[in-house]
């Protein structure tokens, strides 16, 4: 069996067990879940506990996963320097502590199955419900190069989403401010300057319009949950977002996973590593 040990936190304080393991676990078949409480391998603070109990910060949750190999990684686009790779939702990008496989450690796999040494380090990060291109490096000097392309912003990064509502106007470039929590792991937006926030702009512009439409999000600043939060603060929260977003439109709309991927990546190194150089690499969004 596999552990997973996770501390409850204060914003999935009050979820239901059963709806918490749902957005936790999304690929798993309610069968599965169902499962796990039969067999009383979902324990919280010890004891056995049922689909319908409500959570507490602070609480100890522990469940009892059956082995399973590692999922399958998707390569998009590999050489000798890189590995860019296609990252499903509910996957880390790093250990979280929590006892499932991370993206990088799926990758250190991969790359002994396939003949290279060493872990492939990340060059960016991307949020654990955010799925879509996430780069890595299979050697130091590749790792220097692209992180210092993404701190420099010659990384162009797209997105697709949905979210609530129709944007006004369907296109803008918008500019505010971030301000992170890192006790309690959220941030919060602001349109203007405060104390410890950093200045974010966010570009996007409108594919399909309706009471949830489909938006093309330019990642200008690479902030910790910045599109989430930003889209939220105009008041477009991400589908399936139950963070920064609406809980009873994501359940009007059966959205348990955050509807929001990365589908496409430009990298600039100024020549350094020529076969990526001015590249750009898509894919398409799951939903």
């Amino acid at each position: 069996m596999n552990l997973k040990t996770i501390l409850i936190s204060s914003g999935s304080s009050g979820m239901r067990l059963g709806n918490y393991l749902r957005f936790l676990f999304p690929d798993m078949r309610e069968s599965d879940l169902r499962r796990l409480f039969s067999g009383r391998d979902v324990k919280l603070d010890g004891h056995p506990a049922s689909a319908d109990a409500l959570l507490r910060e602070g609480q100890e949750l522990k469940i009892y996963l059956p082995d399973r190999e590692p999922p399958v990684l998707r390569v998009v686009y590999e050489d000798d320097n890189v590995l860019l790779v296609n990252k499903p939702s509910g996957v880390s990008v790093e250990s979280d502590g929590t006892g499932g496989l991370s993206l990088t450690e799926i990758c250190r796999i991969y790359g002994e199955e396939h003949g290279f040494s060493g872990t492939p380090s990340p060059c960016h990060r991307l949020d654990v419900k955010t799925c879509g291109l996430c780069l890595f490096a299979k050697n130091d000097r590749a790792l220097e190069i692209l992180r210092e392309a993404f701190r420099i912003r010659s990384v162009d990064k797209y997105y697709i989403c949905l979210v609530r509502g129709m944007m006004k106007p369907p296109a803008a470039v918008c500019n505010a401010y971030l301000l992170k929590d890192s006790e309690h792991g959220k941030v919060s937006v602001t349109d203007h300057p405060v104390p410890g926030a950093k200045p974010i702009s966010t570009g996007y512009e409108t594919i399909e319009n309706g009471p949830v439409s489909r938006l093309k999000v330019h990642l200008i600043t690479g902030r910790t949950h910045q599109i989430r939060a930003h889209l939220s603060a105009m008041g477009h929260p991400i589908l399936g977002d139950d963070v920064y977003g609406d809980r009873a439109f994501n359940r009007a709309h059966k959205a348990r996973v955050l509807k929001l991927c990365a589908v496409s990546l430009t990298v600039r190194t100024n020549g350094q590593l020529p076969n990526l150089d001015g590249k750009t690499f898509s894919i398409d969004a799951p939903f």
